[in-house]
């Protein structure tokens, strides 16, 4: 301000500017120094939060299911008891001399004569010194010291894959330092038989062609270990590929375990190998299932083809291939391609 409006800016404020109370506020420890401050010391009574560990928690299906008790063993750190996490005896440990602990050093620079300003940096030189003979035998200075902890975890039915369990104020100390948390990350690892999606389950099962046409009973074993008694009437088809419900056989919902999703079940119909029957019996069989639909008329020109297997493995689109593995050919044995000429003869 000195410098731009002088000493009439100085006593006027500068044209409608900070005034002079408002500069040595900002100079001295208020303004932007003292909010930095404030912001700093926090509501922990001037401590700032460590941070948390995160660890994987890897859980079936059943332990979703039924809920479950497991113990959990972690490294952390903790503030020595020998020194009470002071890394030596009282008054051994030697503050930085540049900044006197404080981690700010204070800085004077004359602006003018008769006015100074006087500016915060962090303090590059800060460290603590500790007397070899002083020094805690225990941590040996560094003032924490590495610690088991045993923790106790509890499952809740119905949890789900990603859900946090957090232990507040468990994760490692540090003098100054408010711990952060332990948290639990669950992993919901592959099972078997059931799929979840949200509180529902989701199963395949196979029967065979008799049965999708005649009814059958089922059993299904289900995560709690109760044997579920599925029976399905005769006259009912089973169409390949179709999905019932058993209604309230899912999932347990979270902290409401007494209300459960659905269990849906696909069922993959199994057809008998070729050639599994004599032609006469064929023709008996033919007698008990719905009539065919009436034969098509063919033309007198239809050309009869061909109906062989299809092998997956080959993949679909051969023509396409075919036809792209011309078209490079032709290409190659054009005119600006090095293929062979052909013959005039």
């Amino acid at each position: 301000l000195y410098d731009r409006y002088g000493e009439q800016g100085l006593r006027e404020g500068g044209g409608g500017g900070p005034g002079m109370e408002d500069i040595f506020s900002h100079i001295f420890g208020g303004g932007l120094f003292g909010f930095m401050g404030g912001q700093s010391r926090g509501r922990n009574g001037g401590k700032r939060r460590g941070d948390d560990m995160i660890h994987p928690l890897k859980v079936s299906l059943e332990d979703l299911y039924n809920g479950k008790t497991t113990k959990l063993q972690l490294s952390k750190n903790v503030l020595c008891s020998a020194c009470n996490g002071q890394g030596g005896k009282a008054g051994a440990v030697q503050k930085c001399v540049a900044c006197r602990g404080r981690g700010m050093r204070i800085m004077i620079r004359q602006l003018a004569p008769g006015m100074v300003q006087q500016m915060q940096s962090v303090c590059t030189d800060c460290s603590e010194v500790i007397n070899e003979k002083d020094r805690c035998k225990k941590c040996e200075g560094q003032k924490v010291c590495k610690e088991t902890k045993l923790l106790e975890v509890h499952v809740d039915k119905g949890m789900k894959h990603g859900q946090k369990i957090t232990f507040s104020g468990e994760a490692d100390q540090a003098p100054g330092v408010e711990p952060g948390d332990i948290v639990l990350v669950l992993q919901e690892k592959e099972h078997e038989e059931f799929r979840r999606e949200g509180s529902d389950l989701h199963m395949v099962h196979r029967i065979g062609l008799v049965e999708a046409l005649c009814g059958f009973q089922m059993t299904v074993t289900h995560l709690d270990g109760r044997q579920l008694l599925i029976k399905y009437p005769p006259g009912k088809v089973i169409e390949p590929g179709c999905v019932r419900v058993v209604k309230g056989e899912g999932m347990p919902q979270y902290r409401n375990p007494f209300e459960k999703g659905d269990l849906y079940i696909k069922f993959d119909v199994q057809f008998p190998e070729n050639n599994w029957i004599s032609p006469d019996k064929l023709n008996d069989l033919e007698c008990l299932l719905p009539a065919r639909a009436d034969d098509p008329i063919i033309a007198a020109d239809a050309e009869e083809v061909d109906l062989t297997e299809f092998d997956r493995s080959q993949g679909f689109g051969s023509g396409a291939r075919r036809e792209a593995y011309n078209d490079s050919s032709d290409e190659e044995g054009g005119h600006h391609g090095p293929g062979v000429q052909c013959a005039h003869q």
